[in-house]
């Protein structure tokens, strides 16, 4: 073998090594940091004390918000927080937001194929989150879409013609990780 083949191949095999580990590192380094930071904020001499005292702190709010403490709290802080000209818009965007993605309300679970223009062939991934804009003054013929950005957790809200937009038959996770993804991430039809 001559040094220019061997190095090409000793560069493909570090390539390869890069893309095996750099995506494992970042995912550990990002845990680490999460659990370190989220452990950190109820200072214990027990490392790992801080987060479960934490986790049960978390659990024991969303018990009492459950239960019978809810209405008395939860309408006494939110009109302290209507009151509040930008925290009131702030909170509202942000409890909506939370709601779309993991509460009662979920709203990112239509996953559609949206055409962006008459006469284009192109078309972007996307979530139906309302059909009826009336209260916007937009006409019944236009819906509202939810655009990821592909490797970030944020998007574009868009309104298109209904006509634009076609169903996807796929669970919402999976078209939200092929997008979040750059399109690199394959549905999961086992499943």
């Amino acid at each position: 073998m001559n040094a220019g083949r061997i190095w090409k191949l000793v560069l493909g095999y570090f390539f390869r090594g890069l893309l095996l580990l750099v995506p494992i590192t970042i995912i550990i380094w990002a845990v680490w940091t999460s659990l370190a930071f989220l452990d950190g904020l109820i200072k214990l001499d027990i490392p790992g004390l801080g987060i479960l005292t934490l986790l049960l702190i978390i659990t024991v709010v969303g018990w009492f918000g459950s239960t019978f403490l809810y209405q008395p709290l939860a309408d006494f802080g939110e009109d302290l927080l209507q009151r509040i000209p930008f925290l009131k818009t702030m909170y509202g965007a942000l409890k909506d937001l939370m709601e779309a993605l993991v509460g009662n309300k979920k709203k990112f679970d239509r996953p559609v194929l949206v055409r962006l223009g008459s006469g284009l062939d192109v078309e972007r991934v996307g979530f139906l989150t309302q059909e009826d804009l009336t209260h916007l003054g937009v006409g019944p013929e236009k819906v509202a879409v939810y655009l990821p950005h592909a490797f970030a957790w944020s998007g574009n809200l868009i309104v298109v013609p209904a006509k634009n937009i076609t169903p996807l038959d796929a669970r919402a996770a999976d078209a939200m990780k092929f997008v979040v993804s750059g399109g690199v991430s394959k549905v999961d039809h086992d499943v």
